[in-house]
């Protein structure tokens, strides 16, 4: 049996994907470096350095839609890139788990 069809990206433009994409770089670097969450510092660490390359990139992707003329961002059709791309998973790594009971 094969798994459930995703429904498929909204149009973006080439800026618009890499600010999604960027963004998602992002979450999940900050997912592994979350203390709450995490195990090994190690893993932490190489997180944080690969955090400056990736934030960089997202920078870019935000200064070139600037440049371009963009000065909005379309959250609703961002927000359906973001979802199919699994976003809510992704970014729920970087919250604090449930608090435990006592």
């Amino acid at each position: 049996m094969l798994p459930p069809e995703l429904p498929p990206l909204p149009a973006l433009t080439r800026a618009e994907g890499a600010l999604v994409d960027g963004y998602l770089d992002v979450v999940d670097l900050l997912g592994r470096i979350n203390p709450a969450r995490g195990s090994d510092t190690y893993a932490g660490l190489r997180a944080a350095q690969a955090l400056v390359g990736k934030a960089t990139a997202l920078r870019d992707a935000l200064a070139l839609m600037h440049e371009r003329g963009e000065s909005r961002l379309h959250a609703a059709t961002l927000e359906r890139a973001l979802r199919v791309l699994d976003g809510e998973r992704r970014t729920e790594r970087v919250t604090l788990p449930p608090a435990s009971a006592p």
